[in-house]
C-alpha cells in the first residue's frame, strides 16, 4: 500500500511540474501586450478666416486750438470754465492792462510832438521855398529846410506805427476765442502771473469730430477689407456711424506700445460728444489659415509646434508651425502644416516623438 501511495505522489508532482514548466514557456512565447495611447485628431484644411478687430477710443474735436496771451502780466478776471460753449470774439480771460495803457499813452504823446515838428518843418519849408524864387536865400539854406521837413515827417510815421504797435498791445490784454466751441481745458486763475505764449484755454472747435484709437502697430501692417470704420457708442450700440482713417502717428508710444490713430467720422450723431468713449469695429482682407483648439498646441525649442499623426503606422511627431493669431479657444495657423494633416488636438501631453498611437476618433473645422 506504501508502495503504491508513493508511486500516485510521484505522478502528480511530476504532472504539476510538466504543466508549470508548459506555462512558463507559453507566458516567453506570448508577452502581455502594452496599451497605446488613445488621442484625437482633426484633418488639417485651410478655410478663409476674416479677421476682425475691435478697440474703444475716445471722440475729439477735428479742430482744437490752444489759447494764450501774447503779452505777460497778472490774470485779474477769467469768464470761461471747462465745457462752457463760446463764440467767435467772446472775451475769455483779462490781464492787468495798465503798462499797455501807458505805453498808448506814451505812444500818442510821441506822435503829438511829432506832428508839431512836422508843422514847423514845413512851415520853414515853404518859407525858404518863396525866398528861393526871389533869389533872398541860398540853395543851400532852401536844401537843409527839405530835408529837415522829411526827416520829421519820417519820426511821425514812426510814432504813429508805435502807437499802433502800443494799442495791438492794449488789446491783447484781453484773451478772445477764435472760433465757436467748447472749452476743453483751462489753465487761468485770477492773480496769475503769466508769460506770453503760455497755454491758458484749449477750445475744441464746434463742426466734424473725430476718434482717437491707440492701436498695436503689428494691425498696421495688415491690409484692410473696407476702408470704413464701423463707430458705436459704448453706452448704446445702437448709435453708430462710420468713419475712415485721416492721420496715423508717425511715432510708437513707448509706454503701451501702440500707435495714435485718428479716424474722421462720417456724420456725427448727436450723442456722440467730446469725450464718450466709442467702439471701433474693423476687419481685414480673408486668408487662408488652419484653425485649430488651443489644445493641439505645444511647443519645440521654444517655438508653437503640433503633434501630427503619420497614417502609415500612426506614430506622432511635433512639427512647427507658425501662429497667425491667438483666439480665445482657438489658434490659427497659417504656415507649417499641409492640407489633410492628422493634427493631435487631445492627449497630447504625454506624447513623445515616434509614439504609436491609437486614433479614437477624427473630427473637421
Amino acid at each position: 500500500m506504501n508502495g503504491k501511495r508513493n508511486y500516485r505522489l510521484g505522478g502528480w508532482c511530476a504532472l504539476s511540474v510538466a504543466v508549470l514548466v508548459l506555462a512558463s514557456c507559453q507566458g516567453e512565447a506570448k508577452p502581455t501586450e502594452k496599451g497605446k495611447t488613445a488621442v484625437r485628431v482633426q484633418i488639417a484644411d485651410f478655410v478663409d478666416h476674416r479677421q476682425t478687430v475691435m478697440l474703444t477710443g475716445e471722440v475729439v474735436a477735428h479742430v482744437q486750438t490752444n489759447l494764450s496771451f501774447r503779452v505777460s502780466g497778472q490774470i485779474t478776471e477769467w469768464y470761461a470754465d471747462v465745457g462752457s460753449h463760446v463764440k467767435a470774439g467772446e472775451v475769455l480771460a483779462r490781464i492787468d492792462p495798465k503798462e499797455q495803457q501807458a505805453d498808448v499813452e506814451a505812444s500818442e504823446a510821441a506822435v503829438r510832438a511829432a506832428e508839431a515838428q512836422v508843422r514847423q518843418a514845413s512851415s520853414a519849408f515853404e518859407r525858404q521855398k518863396a525866398l528861393l524864387a526871389k533869389n533872398s536865400t541860398t540853395q543851400e539854406v532852401f536844401d537843409q529846410s527839405q530835408t529837415a521837413l522829411r526827416t520829421a515827417e519820417g519820426s511821425l510815421d514812426s510814432a504813429k506805427a508805435q502807437l499802433g504797435t502800443s494799442r495791438d498791445a492794449l488789446s491783447y490784454t484781453e484773451l478772445r476765442a477764435d472760433a465757436d466751441g467748447i472749452v476743453t481745458e483751462r489753465n487761468a486763475e485770477a492773480g496769475q502771473v503769466v508769460q506770453a505764449a503760455q497755454t491758458m484755454f484749449a477750445v475744441a472747435r464746434d463742426g466734424p469730430r473725430d476718434v482717437i484709437f491707440k492701436v498695436y502697430e503689428s494691425l498696421l501692417f495688415e491690409k484692410p477689407a473696407d476702408p470704413k470704420i464701423r463707430l458705436a457708442l459704448v453706452s448704446d450700440p445702437s448709435v453708430e456711424t462710420e468713419g475712415t482713417i485721416s492721420e496715423v502717428s508717425p511715432t510708437i508710444d513707448t509706454a503701451t506700445g501702440t500707435v495714435r490713430v485718428k479716424i474722421a467720422m462720417d456724420h456725427t450723431p448727436e450723442r456722440m460728444t467730446l469725450g464718450a468713449p466709442v467702439t471701433g469695429i474693423g476687419s481685414f482682407a480673408p486668408t487662408k489659415l488652419v484653425i485649430l483648439p488651443w489644445t493641439s498646441l505645444s511647443a519645440i525649442d521654444g517655438k508653437p509646434a503640433v503633434w501630427v499623426v503619420d497614417a502609415k503606422d500612426n506614430s506622432v511627431n511635433l512639427k512647427p508651425v507658425t501662429v497667425a493669431f491667438y483666439e480665445r479657444g482657438r489658434v490659427l495657423i497659417s504656415g507649417g502644416l499641409a492640407k489633410g494633416a492628422s493634427v493631435v488636438v487631445e492627449g497630447s501631453k504625454m506624447l513623445r516623438p515616434g509614439q504609436v498611437v491609437d486614433v479614437v476618433k477624427e473630427q473637421a473645422e
